[in-house]
């Protein structure tokens, strides 16, 4: 672990807006738990754990086992005791083989974030969106959690036109016909189951909609752009950009948007959705390409390419407003890009 990691978890335990004890002696169950943000999650709840003397029991559901304890290799140094394993797919999760375990907060992270996987792969992309999140409802249901979070996605509100600061009132004209959009609308989708089984079955439910996050514990080989630059940088290689880079959006550094997902979790309204992002890092992708190559003495090229083909969205400009969530108290400590 990084000493920049440990840093940005102390930032997450040191929140003064998360009531923390409003998760004294209770259990946690947690899908995506390997991903950039669960892992950062995972690791901030087991140092709040052993720092405020909580109590909390976790558990992790991941699709291999051996794998994720050697990611969480740390964790279980720390804090083994206090969390459990299940090894499945949310799609192939069985809600009743969970009766054993008390359940009292769900957090529903599992996702496919591939832009390429959306478009080779959109059938699977679409049944774990779906069939995982009705699975893990139903367990929140059976149940009886304190608190159920589904994160979602900015991609929910399509293409607004440039200019317009986006709230949650709103969702995208998004075309079914494109097959990239099995990704956000099967988001949309399971927005709206969540609403259903908090109205119908009264699970508090609540939605966050992230926008694009990073920060320490992204693979080497991501290829989300921001990670890309980053690569880029570090050896010293010019960046290539295969669109006109007009594309402008929020970013969130990770232990904000743990923060994020915890505060409304446990302070937001049911049935209730809440934007996520540092509005101070709004730019286009161009900008951060001229930053970043600046810095690290390197030139931005262009080699164009069908936007498509290679399942990037179409040029957007999302500039989300955050006003609900920072009226829960939360503030973002980090993530301009330098």
């Amino acid at each position: 672990m990084s000493d920049i990691f440990k840093q940005d978890i102390e930032t997450v335990v040191n929140a003064d807006f998360i009531p923390w004890e409003k998760l004294n002696n209770k259990i946690i169950f947690i899908t995506g738990a390997t991903g950039l943000i669960g892992y950062t999650l995972v690791n901030s709840l087991v140092k709040a754990n052993i720092e405020k003397d909580l109590n909390i029991n976790l558990i992790l559901l991941v699709r291999d086992r051996k794998k994720a304890e050697n990611r969480f290799e740390n964790v279980i140094d720390m804090d083994g005791r206090h969390i459990v394993f299940i090894e499945n797919s949310v799609e192939g999760l069985v809600p009743r083989k969970l009766d054993s375990h008390q359940i009292d907060f769900i957090i529903h992270g599992a996702s496919n974030t591939s832009s390429k996987g959306f478009v080779t792969n959109p059938v699977e992309t679409i049944d774990t969106a779906l069939i995982g999140t009705r699975n893990v409802l139903e367990i929140a249901k059976e149940h009886k959690v304190d608190g159920f979070i589904y994160l979602s996605s900015m991609e929910v509100y399509g293409y607004p036109e440039k200019g317009h600061k986006v709230t949650e009132d709103e969702i995208g004209d998004l075309t079914p016909l494109d097959v990239r959009n099995s990704y956000p609308i099967s988001k949309v989708m399971c927005e709206s189951m969540c609403v259903a089984f908090a109205k119908e079955y009264g699970v508090s439910t609540k939605i966050i909609r992230l926008t694009q996050t990073f920060g320490p514990g992204v693979n080497y080989t991501d290829n989300r752009i921001f990670a890309y630059f980053l690569r880029c940088m570090n050896e010293r290689k010019d960046i290539v950009l295969k669109t006109k880079g007009e594309t402008e959006r929020s970013y969130l550094y990770t232990t904000d948007a743990v923060t994020a997902i915890l505060t409304v979790l446990l302070k937001g309204v049911s049935g209730a959705a809440y934007n996520a992002a540092n509005e101070a890092t709004y730019c286009s992708i161009k900008q951060m390409a001229e930053e970043v190559a600046k810095d690290a003495g390197v030139k931005v090229v262009y080699d164009i390419q069908d936007e498509k083909s290679n399942g990037f969205p179409q040029t957007l400009f999302m500039d989300l407003d955050t006003s609900l969530l920072q009226n829960l108290g939360w503030r973002a400590y980090g993530g301009v890009l330098e």
